[in-house]
């Protein structure tokens, strides 16, 4: 292969990403920006490269061989990065690229939003007359590097500060090579920069918005906000009609809160309504998120054939019969991947939308929800645990309250009137 485009990138994780230097925007909102940009920097990159008649490879840190194949696709050639800093990174992948036959070759990043078919295309086309092709960004370093031949132009240069494409120059220069410079763009490392690109006002948007619809949960509800609550998620509390201080405490605790109707579908899909998150976690009144449920989220949606998931499951009793209880739930989630709605459902806002929301039933819509959703494709289970009160059970007993749940299956199963099996349900 006589050209070359290789993409330099990393694995998007929460606080890692170069636009962690975005503290406005914080860890998970600055993963996905870092997440959307390098996808939109690959299609631009397979485009540019259909022109000339050659596949992109991706060179990345920061994850593995199956992350990357999970998040953007087994199609594209990988190669993991080797140890050092950008510069020897980069002059090692270079290096192999010479030494495979490569004559012409471009490197580009990945936090450069503006870029374009034409940007990459020019660093082909004016190596024809120069030795060095090189495309500065707006803070003083570069966000394109293409040679002709193997020269190591990264040593002794102060990566990360504005002297890089400078350096960078003088260093071309001192070793004879001529030097050309393609038009700058922005590179994302400040606020100003989100601002100049025009992405501040979206990307202040929650990435989740937690909905928790609710009924007489007055001795509940403080503790589940509060344990949601969180600089990038919005916590909306749907009350169907609560008789005790539900909706005080609710707005106390700094949920938005809205009145809806006592139906549990109902008031899931009139949060969602209002939702300005990304991301859509339904979470029951009762039940509280593990401390890393943004984590889970994010690194869950990375996979492109995930379509959405929840946690596992655990109660608040330490008796053996419920423990077995828990221990049926995962089971049947993992391995029917099957999960239900007291174990934070969660899912692209769009997504939901385009399916239609929650179904107007009085029962079991978390179950139909999540099969409709299976049809989309696959379901995760985050490795982390919701915890839910047993006062359900403890209140019914074990026996009776699992017995209930399974004819509510059987029933939907059988096409049984909705109707009829939240009756047997509220009896």
């Amino acid at each position: 292969m006589n050209e070359r485009l290789i993409i330099f990138t990393r694995y998007p994780v929460p606080g890692m990403t170069k636009t962690r230097l975005i503290p406005e925007l914080g860890p998970v909102r600055a993963a996905e920006l870092h997440k959307q940009i390098t996808e939109k920097t690959l299609d631009t990159a397979i485009n540019a490269a259909a022109l000339k008649g050659i596949r992109p490879e991706i060179h990345y840190t920061g994850g593995d061989l199956k992350n990357m194949r999970s998040w953007l696709g087994s199609d594209i050639p990988f190669q993991e990065q080797c140890q050092g800093d950008i510069g020897s990174r980069m002059y090692n992948s270079l290096i192999k690229a010479f030494e495979n036959g490569s004559r012409q070759i471009i490197l580009i990043g990945t936090d450069i939003p503006e870029i374009m078919p034409d940007h990459i295309l020019s660093g082909f086309d004016f190596l024809s007359n120069h030795d060095v092709v090189l495309g500065p960004s707006t803070d003083g370093g570069y966000w394109l590097i293409s040679l002709k031949k193997p020269v190591n132009l990264f040593s002794n240069i102060n990566w990360g500060t504005g002297e890089v494409l400078k350096q960078t120059i003088d260093a071309a220069v001192e070793k004879g090579l001529s030097v050309h410079l393609l038009e700058p763009l922005t590179d994302l490392d400040q606020p100003k920069d989100l601002k100049a690109i025009a992405l501040d006002k979206q990307w202040k948007r929650p990435y989740i918005s937690v909905v928790i619809p609710a009924l007489n949960e007055e001795d509940k509800i403080k503790e589940v906000i509060s344990n949601a609550r969180d600089d990038e998620v919005e916590v909306i509390v749907i009350d169907g009609g609560s008789t005790d201080r539900t909706k005080e405490i609710a707005v106390e605790t700094g949920a938005k809160v809205l009145n809806g109707p006592c139906s549990r579908a109902t008031q899931q899909n009139l949060g969602a309504g209002i939702a300005t998150g990304r991301i859509l976690l339904f979470l029951h009144a009762d039940t509280l998120l593990p401390k890393d449920y943004k984590i889970c989220v994010f690194r869950a949606l990375m996979d492109t054939d995930v379509k959405g998931g929840a946690f596992r499951f655990r109660t608040d009793s330490k008796k053996l019969t419920v423990k077995l209880v828990e221990f049926c739930v995962n089971l049947r989630s993992r391995w029917l991947n099957l999960p239900y709605g007291d174990q934070g459902l969660f899912m692209k806002k769009e997504l939901f939308d385009f399916m239609g929301g929650f179904p107007a039933i009085p029962i079991a819509e978390d179950v139909l929800l999540i099969r409709r959703l299976k049809r989309q494709g696959s379901i995760r289970i985050a490795p982390s645990y919701v915890v839910t009160s047993a006062r359900r059970w403890c209140r019914l007993g074990i026996f009776r309250t699992t017995l209930i749940n399974q004819l509510i299956l059987l029933g939907l199963s059988l096409k049984i009137d909705p109707e009829k099996l939240a009756a047997l349900y509220k009896r």
